[in-house]
Protein backbone atom coordinates (compact mmCIF):
# COMPACT_ATOMS: atom_id res chain seq x y z
CA UNK A 1 0.00 0.00 0.00
CA UNK A 2 1.50 3.66 -0.89
CA UNK A 3 0.35 6.83 0.55
CA UNK A 4 0.81 10.03 -1.00
CA UNK A 5 3.06 12.60 1.10
CA UNK A 6 0.82 15.88 2.25
CA UNK A 7 3.61 17.55 4.09
CA UNK A 8 3.09 21.24 5.69
CA UNK A 9 7.24 22.86 6.21
CA UNK A 10 5.98 25.34 7.57
CA UNK A 11 4.26 23.24 10.36
CA UNK A 12 6.71 20.33 9.91
CA UNK A 13 9.65 22.75 10.80
CA UNK A 14 7.83 24.83 13.67
CA UNK A 15 6.92 21.36 15.72
CA UNK A 16 10.64 19.75 14.81
CA UNK A 17 12.32 23.12 15.97
CA UNK A 18 10.34 22.97 19.20
CA UNK A 19 10.84 19.72 19.94
CA UNK A 20 14.96 19.33 19.14
CA UNK A 21 15.46 22.54 21.11
CA UNK A 22 13.72 21.44 23.75
CA UNK A 23 15.58 17.69 23.58
CA UNK A 24 18.96 19.43 23.73
CA UNK A 25 17.38 21.74 26.38
CA UNK A 26 18.24 24.88 24.94
CA UNK A 27 16.62 28.84 25.39
CA UNK A 28 15.86 30.64 22.11
CA UNK A 29 18.90 32.44 23.02
CA UNK A 30 21.26 29.92 23.20
CA UNK A 31 20.31 28.69 19.90
CA UNK A 32 20.58 32.22 18.32
CA UNK A 33 24.11 32.17 19.76
CA UNK A 34 24.90 29.05 18.55
CA UNK A 35 23.38 29.15 15.02
CA UNK A 36 23.53 32.80 13.70
CA UNK A 37 19.99 32.82 13.14
CA UNK A 38 18.01 35.70 15.16
CA UNK A 39 16.02 35.15 18.52
CA UNK A 40 12.72 36.75 16.96
CA UNK A 41 13.10 34.57 13.42
CA UNK A 42 13.52 31.47 15.63
CA UNK A 43 10.76 32.34 17.66
CA UNK A 44 8.45 32.75 14.53
CA UNK A 45 9.52 30.12 12.92
CA UNK A 46 8.76 27.73 16.04
CA UNK A 47 5.52 29.42 15.92
CA UNK A 48 4.81 29.04 12.06
CA UNK A 49 4.88 32.21 11.53
CA UNK A 50 7.66 32.50 8.79
CA UNK A 51 8.75 29.96 6.66
CA UNK A 52 12.67 30.07 6.81
CA UNK A 53 14.60 29.92 3.42
CA UNK A 54 17.11 26.90 2.78
CA UNK A 55 19.82 29.23 3.88
CA UNK A 56 18.33 29.47 7.56
CA UNK A 57 17.33 26.24 8.06
CA UNK A 58 20.94 24.69 7.31
CA UNK A 59 22.35 27.75 9.91
CA UNK A 60 19.67 25.97 12.39
CA UNK A 61 20.48 22.45 11.92
CA UNK A 62 24.16 23.20 12.25
CA UNK A 63 23.22 25.36 15.63
CA UNK A 64 21.48 22.29 16.64
CA UNK A 65 24.63 19.78 15.45
CA UNK A 66 21.79 17.64 13.44
CA UNK A 67 20.78 17.02 9.99
CA UNK A 68 19.42 19.50 7.88
CA UNK A 69 16.52 17.10 7.29
CA UNK A 70 15.46 16.72 10.47
CA UNK A 71 14.20 19.88 10.64
CA UNK A 72 11.84 19.27 7.89
CA UNK A 73 10.99 15.52 8.91
CA UNK A 74 7.29 14.40 9.34
CA UNK A 75 6.76 11.51 11.48
CA UNK A 76 7.14 7.75 9.85
CA UNK A 77 4.24 6.63 8.12
CA UNK A 78 3.49 3.69 6.53
CA UNK A 79 6.43 1.30 4.92
CA UNK A 80 5.75 2.81 1.23
CA UNK A 81 5.41 6.60 0.49
CA UNK A 82 4.97 8.17 -3.17
CA UNK A 83 5.89 11.85 -3.06
CA UNK A 84 3.86 13.02 -5.93
CA UNK A 85 5.47 16.18 -7.34
CA UNK A 86 2.64 18.44 -7.72
CA UNK A 87 2.38 17.35 -3.89
CA UNK A 88 6.11 18.11 -3.28
CA UNK A 89 6.82 21.19 -0.91
CA UNK A 90 9.61 22.90 -2.30
CA UNK A 91 12.55 25.09 -0.52
CA UNK A 92 13.99 28.40 -1.77
CA UNK A 93 16.57 30.28 -1.21
CA UNK A 94 15.85 33.98 -0.42
CA UNK A 95 16.31 35.25 -4.61
CA UNK A 96 14.53 32.32 -5.67
CA UNK A 97 16.97 31.17 -7.74
CA UNK A 98 17.77 27.76 -5.89
CA UNK A 99 14.94 25.37 -5.10
CA UNK A 100 15.52 22.04 -3.18
CA UNK A 101 12.47 19.07 -2.85
CA UNK A 102 13.83 16.37 -0.59
CA UNK A 103 12.48 12.84 -2.36
CA UNK A 104 14.03 10.54 0.06
CA UNK A 105 13.83 12.82 3.21
CA UNK A 106 14.93 11.75 6.86
CA UNK A 107 11.95 9.84 8.06
CA UNK A 108 13.10 9.52 11.82
CA UNK A 109 15.10 5.78 11.29
CA UNK A 110 18.59 4.84 10.78
CA UNK A 111 19.55 6.38 7.45
CA UNK A 112 22.42 8.19 7.05
CA UNK A 113 21.85 9.33 3.93
CA UNK A 114 19.09 11.70 2.59
CA UNK A 115 18.28 12.74 -1.21
CA UNK A 116 17.13 15.68 -3.11
CA UNK A 117 16.73 17.39 -6.62
CA UNK A 118 18.10 20.68 -7.24
CA UNK A 119 16.89 23.21 -9.12
CA UNK A 120 19.14 26.42 -10.36
CA UNK A 121 17.88 29.01 -12.68
CA UNK A 122 19.74 31.19 -15.35
CA UNK A 123 22.35 32.86 -13.97
CA UNK A 124 21.84 31.31 -10.16
CA UNK A 125 23.77 30.15 -7.24
CA UNK A 126 23.54 29.13 -3.88
CA UNK A 127 26.14 29.54 -1.41
CA UNK A 128 26.26 26.61 1.74
CA UNK A 129 28.06 27.20 4.76
CA UNK A 130 29.86 23.89 5.83
CA UNK A 131 27.83 21.00 7.01
CA UNK A 132 29.06 18.90 9.97
CA UNK A 133 31.92 17.45 9.75
CA UNK A 134 32.31 13.96 7.80
CA UNK A 135 28.95 15.44 5.63
CA UNK A 136 29.45 14.04 1.90
CA UNK A 137 27.75 15.28 -0.65
CA UNK A 138 27.46 13.54 -4.38
CA UNK A 139 25.73 15.47 -7.55
CA UNK A 140 24.81 14.20 -10.70
CA UNK A 141 23.76 17.00 -13.70
CA UNK A 142 20.61 15.70 -15.46
CA UNK A 143 20.01 18.81 -16.97
CA UNK A 144 22.13 22.19 -18.03
CA UNK A 145 25.61 23.02 -16.66
CA UNK A 146 26.91 23.71 -12.79
CA UNK A 147 30.02 24.81 -11.58
CA UNK A 148 30.66 23.47 -8.18
CA UNK A 149 32.68 25.27 -5.80
CA UNK A 150 34.50 23.58 -3.28
CA UNK A 151 36.76 25.70 -0.94
CA UNK A 152 37.52 27.82 -3.22
CA UNK A 153 37.87 25.02 -5.96
CA UNK A 154 35.86 25.30 -8.99
CA UNK A 155 34.23 22.33 -11.21
CA UNK A 156 32.49 22.85 -14.02
CA UNK A 157 30.26 20.02 -14.78
CA UNK A 158 28.27 19.58 -17.73
CA UNK A 159 24.89 17.02 -18.02
CA UNK A 160 24.99 13.44 -17.12
CA UNK A 161 28.68 14.65 -15.18
CA UNK A 162 28.75 13.77 -11.29
CA UNK A 163 31.25 14.75 -8.55
CA UNK A 164 31.52 13.48 -4.98
CA UNK A 165 33.08 15.99 -2.20
CA UNK A 166 33.11 16.53 1.41
CA UNK A 167 30.68 19.32 2.29
CA UNK A 168 32.34 20.56 6.06
CA UNK A 169 33.56 23.28 3.80
CA UNK A 170 31.41 26.06 2.29
CA UNK A 171 31.40 25.18 -1.44
CA UNK A 172 28.48 26.83 -3.85
CA UNK A 173 26.34 25.55 -6.69
CA UNK A 174 26.29 27.96 -9.85
CA UNK A 175 24.56 27.77 -13.10
CA UNK A 176 26.48 29.84 -15.27
CA UNK A 177 23.74 29.37 -17.91
CA UNK A 178 22.52 32.88 -18.47
CA UNK A 179 18.87 31.00 -20.69
CA UNK A 180 18.56 27.76 -19.17
CA UNK A 181 17.76 26.23 -16.16
CA UNK A 182 20.00 23.74 -14.30
CA UNK A 183 18.47 20.30 -12.63
CA UNK A 184 20.58 18.12 -10.40
CA UNK A 185 20.23 15.14 -8.00
CA UNK A 186 22.35 15.41 -4.66
CA UNK A 187 22.71 12.61 -2.59
CA UNK A 188 24.32 13.63 1.30
CA UNK A 189 25.69 11.48 3.81
CA UNK A 190 26.27 12.09 7.21
CA UNK A 191 29.15 10.24 9.08
CA UNK A 192 27.29 8.96 12.20
CA UNK A 193 23.86 7.74 11.60
CA UNK A 194 21.17 10.23 12.21
CA UNK A 195 19.79 10.01 15.43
Amino acid sequence: MSETADIDISAAVAGNLKRLRAERDLTLDQLSEASGVSRAMLNQIETGKSVPTIATLWKVAAGLHLPFQQLIAVEAGPKSVVLRRKDAKVLANAEGSFSSRALFPFDGGPRTSEFYELTIAPGGAERAAPHARGTREQLVVVKGRVAVEIAGERHELAERDAIGFDADVPHAYVNPDARREALLYLVMTYADPVR
